[in-house]
């Protein structure tokens, strides 16, 4: 499974190059070269409210492979009609509708359902699972968009999108078997939205918003750059020099991130992470200079690696099953909400204060909030309710969990189990 996501990951990556190119070519409009990514956030922002129920229906290898197939169907379309040269503004709007639909129920389904099956490995496995997913994400972000580009210099653009549909399939028929993990959970909490989940994880709550002001400030980093680079006569430089560091950063980050958070307390090292990532983007705007702009933006991956798998860390250990994926889901709210509404107005602020004061400013706020939070969270411990520090692996069974164990149990008689996989 961990492999088919991998793929996945590689050629999406890969086809993000493509994509736009096929749909200027084909339709002339500039406009329209976004409309399927822009119209697949739509579904991913409302579904808290259509997907409460749905999505735990959603938690078998099957049904995400089930997912999977709708999303090859929304970007098999797209490519058929980019081979026969009939892209209209129409078409990319519904594919993109469609597989936003399909990524809200497969994206926190997959990760919840390979949260679970480390769970049945042993303690803190599902954290090792999903940081092994995530690096394949990661790997594929430094190398995919070059080789898109060299594919796309030969005139592949069009079979990158075939490709892309191919790995999905294939994703599907690995997931395919792949069973679900424990019961679909009791009536009350399939019932709750993602708010009412959250009273019992305020740890969670403060590091959801910690990231998701990191990610509504992104903008301050990635644009950022790029307006700098052109303002002080630099070019492209700037923009190429942060996110090639960034990527290389935080690729090995990945490798480490695990272990330490198995030795720090979990929220005070996602607050430190980011930050620490604040203060990189304030340096990058108060010395912009290539040297300080590679070494910060390195620094900033390494640190974002560390509070994103701290707040993935924070679900996995403090709940399973039902609960745990509606706070999947939340998380991939939070992520995208607050990403697209960083974009929207970020080139607004970068207009009106610059780049400079931009990078300074964005990451003065992301610092702030950073320690704010961990103070926040402290206190509520001090009141009387759970203030959940989560270092290493859970330690209060659940009813969910009980059976999870059962099923380890189970699978270790049977001499099923395969060996543990590695921590970095």
């Amino acid at each position: 499974m961990l492999v088919g996501i991998g793929i996945t990951d590689l050629t999406f990556r890969t086809s993000q190059v493509a994509l736009p190119l096929v749909v200027l070519a084909a339709t002339g409009s500039a406009g329209a070269t976004g409309l399927v990514g822009g119209a697949s956030g739509i579904p991913v922002l409302l579904s808290p409210w259509w997907t409460r129920r749905l999505r735990h229906r959603v938690r078998s290898g099957r049904a995400v492979a089930a997912c999977y197939l709708v999303e090859a169907l929304a970007l098999g379309a797209v490519a058929l009609s980019a081979a026969l040269g009939r892209i209209d503004v129409t078409l990319l709007a519904g594919a993109g509708l469609v597989l936003g639909a399909a990524e809200a129920l497969d994206g926190p389904a997959r990760d919840a359902l390979v949260a679970d099956l480390g769970d049945l490995l042993g303690d803190d496995q599902a954290l090792t699972l999903l940081t092994t997913r995530d690096f394949f994400r990661r790997v594929s972000m430094v190398v995919g968009p070059g080789v898109g580009g060299l594919l796309v210099a030969r005139g592949l653009a069009v079979p990158l999108l075939g490709l892309e549909v191919a790995s999905i399939l294939l994703s599907a028929a690995l997931a395919a078997g792949v069973r679900g993990v424990g019961a679909a959970g009791p009536d009350d909490v399939t019932r709750h939205g993602i708010w009412a989940t959250l009273r019992g994880h305020h740890e969670v709550l403060a590091g959801w918003a910690v990231r998701g002001t990191g990610c509504a400030l992104w903008f301050g980093f990635t644009l950022g750059l790029a307006v700098l680079g052109a303002e002080t006569g630099h070019g492209a430089m700037f923009l190429a020099t942060g996110m090639t560091a960034y990527g290389l950063g935080s690729v090995l980050g990945t490798l480490g991130v695990v272990r330490l958070l198995r030795v720090l307390p979990v929220l005070p090292a996602i607050a430190g992470a980011w930050a620490l990532t604040g203060c990189c983007w304030s340096a990058m705007g108060r010395w912009p200079h290539t040297p300080v702009i590679a070494g910060a933006a390195f620094l900033s991956g390494l640190a974002v690696v560390v509070g994103n798998s701290g707040v993935t860390a924070q679900i996995t250990r403090g709940s399973t099953g039902a609960e745990r994926r509606v706070l999947m889901a939340g998380q991939s709210v939070v992520v995208n909400a607050s990403s697209s509404l960083g974009l929207l107005a970020g080139g607004l602020v970068l207009a009106r204060i610059g780049a400079t004061s931009t990078l300074v400013a964005t990451g003065a706020v992301t610092t702030v909030v950073a320690l704010t939070s961990l103070v926040a969270v402290r206190r509520w411990g001090r009141s009387g309710e759970p203030a959940g520090d989560l270092r290493g692996p859970r330690a209060v069974p659940t009813t969910e969990q009980a059976g999870v164990h059962e099923q380890r149990m189970q699978l270790v008689d049977a001499h099923a189990v395969a060996p543990p996989v590695g921590q970095g």
